[in-house]
């Protein structure tokens, strides 16, 4: 469609929807004024085309054209006057009815009297006044048509000396003229009550509509409203977050192009494939449960899309199961250190003793190694309560990466050939707690040296920047990997696949990265394992 016809098309949407909005008043007004400048015009017409041996009366045709030209005249000012809006227009109209009526009767009298049949175009004007007047005045423009009706009979009577009997017909007209008037009274009484009713169940849906969008837009599941073209009509702003929706796209938005794994689903669903109606799909590393709607209850004919984030319900009911768990092991942890100290006192007094044997010696050592477990257990719980507690601080990444790695190697006693630092890329500024980020990084180091292979490039980190305002952070090893069964448990607390381990630092370590507005995912690999965190810049 080009450019000219679809302005065209909306131009024509726009006045018929404003034509719809007129009120009936107003079209019945425009109604009258046409159908007043058209008469006027056939009666000028008739009195030029019409011969004078088919004239009514050859003596009042001129006296006809005349009026005929005044109420042209008069037809053209009422066009005029009508797009005017002053405090006086609700008293011109009534009195444009009135000079109608008597238009209207001089004409007939013109023509002939009322043998001439014009006299029923004052039913006309009385209906179109009437439904402009919502009816009020319905009853007296019956009247002074009548009046005029009676007085021209009269003077027809006096002019040719007829008998009374031809009343009649005025008789007859003008109760016409009454009983149509009180008629277009009812309708338009019942028109104004229909019209009034339509307005307040309009309100009434618009108001509705308003609470249905505001309620879908605060719903906390995604919905999308999915024609049968497989386009997106409709969606809300968590389907939006969800699906990367674009806001300010007004246009059908194609669900194959912008979310093709629910185009699937909804493909299967279609067809009947789906017979449970709850599919689940992978996108943008969550995963989202699907349930679909069907709208008028025909598959084919598109559905309401309801999309529910499963890894983030996991994840809330996860904290709330956690934020008691940790109280409650923070508790138990403060009541461990007392016992424990003492235990590790009296074992340093033993181990001071001279003369023990080896086996005593041995078991001693054993001691000392579980208390420093135990005791590291209870540190790494006691941190679970801190994880909230950020000071973040603008870093500069190249920088503290490198102080990093060169601490690292240090205290872990890790050859640099083993531990490899990637390429720096130019200034990076993150903000982030740099003790929380430190932990990090340590945890995910100290864990991928211990799964590696512990040879030449082992190890290594390095970053990039994503897409818009984000960089991830790799740290990479050359291990066997997490086997795929475990891998949905690995930031569980205590999940741990190594036989000394406590199964708390991946749990930590991701902890601290959300309560940085960061987050930590695992990637396989072919050989070996990532772990990568995802950091906004700074702006």
């Amino acid at each position: 469609m080009s450019f000219l016809n679809l302005n065209f098309s909306d131009t024509s949407k726009q006045a018929q929807v404003e034509a719809m909005e007129l009120p009936l008043q107003a079209r019945a007004i425009n109604v009258l004024n046409i159908f007043r400048f058209i008469l006027s015009l056939i009666f000028i017409s008739l009195y030029l085309f019409m011969s004078t041996e088919t004239w009514w009366d050859k003596n009042t045709a001129p006296l006809f054209f005349n009026l005929s030209v005044a109420y042209f005249v008069f037809s053209i000012v009422a066009l005029l006057i009508n797009p005017l809006k002053s405090a006086s227009h609700p008293f011109l109209l009534p009195l444009q009815v009135v000079i109608d009526i008597f238009f209207i009767t001089f004409l007939m009298h013109a023509a002939g009297g009322i043998q001439s049949g014009l006299g029923l175009l004052l039913i006309i004007s009385i209906v179109t006044a009437s439904v402009v007047s919502n009816g009020r005045l319905a009853l007296f423009y019956a009247a002074i048509a009548s009046l005029c009706l009676l007085l021209e009979q009269s003077y027809q009577i006096m002019l040719e000396d007829l008998s009374a009997a031809s009343y009649t017909q005025s008789v007859m007209l003008s109760l016409s003229c009454f009983a149509t008037a009180w008629l277009a009274y009812s309708l338009a009484k019942r028109m104004q009550q229909s019209e009034a009713l339509a307005s307040a169940r309009g309100i009434d849906i618009e108001n509705l509509s308003q609470i249905n969008a505001l309620i879908t837009q605060e719903m906390q599941d995604g919905v999308i409203v999915v024609d049968e073209n497989f386009n997106i009509r409709h969606h809300n702003l968590q389907a939006e977050s969800l699906l990367t929706l674009s806001r300010n796209n007004t246009d059908n938005i194609e669900l194959a192009i912008n979310a093709p794994e629910i185009a699937t689903a909804f493909h299967n669903w279609v067809k009947g494939e789906d017979a449970s109606n709850n599919s689940t799909v992978s996108i943008g590393g969550r995963e989202l449960k699907l349930r679909f709607m069907e709208m008028n209850q025909l598959r084919n004919m598109g559905a309401v899309v309801f999309i529910q984030d499963v890894s983030q319900l996991q994840s809330k009911a996860q904290q709330a199961k956690l934020a008691a768990l940790g109280r409650l092991t923070a508790n138990i942890a403060h009541e461990i250190r007392n016992p424990l100290s003492a235990i590790s006192h009296a074992n340093q007094l033993l181990q001071e003793e001279e003369r023990l044997s080896a086996p005593t010696s041995r078991i001693l050592q054993i001691i000392e190694d579980n208390i420093q477990r135990i005791d590291q257990i209870i540190q790494d719980v006691l941190k679970l309560n801190r994880r909230n507690r950020t000071d973040l601080e603008e870093i500069e990444l190249n920088e503290f990466l490198t102080d990093f790695y060169t601490q690292f190697c240090a205290v872990e006693k890790i050859p640099t050939a083993h531990f490899q630092l990637g390429p720096l890329l130019k200034k990076q500024i993150i903000t982030f707690d740099k003790s929380h980020l430190t932990q990090i990084l340590w945890n995910l180091c100290k864990n991928g040296w211990e799964h590696g292979q512990q040879k030449c490039n082992s190890l290594n980190l390095n970053y990039r920047s994503l897409a818009g305002n984000g960089i991830s952070i790799q740290i990479t090893d050359d291990g066997n990997g997490i086997i795929e069964k475990d891998r949905s448990r690995l930031f569980e607390p205590f999940f741990t696949t190594k036989t000394s381990g406590n199964g708390l630092g991946l749990y930590i370590s991701r902890e601290l990265a959300e309560a940085n507005g960061a987050s930590l995912e695992y990637q396989p690999l072919t050989q070996g394992s990532a772990f990568v965190v995802h950091v906004k810049k700074f702006s």
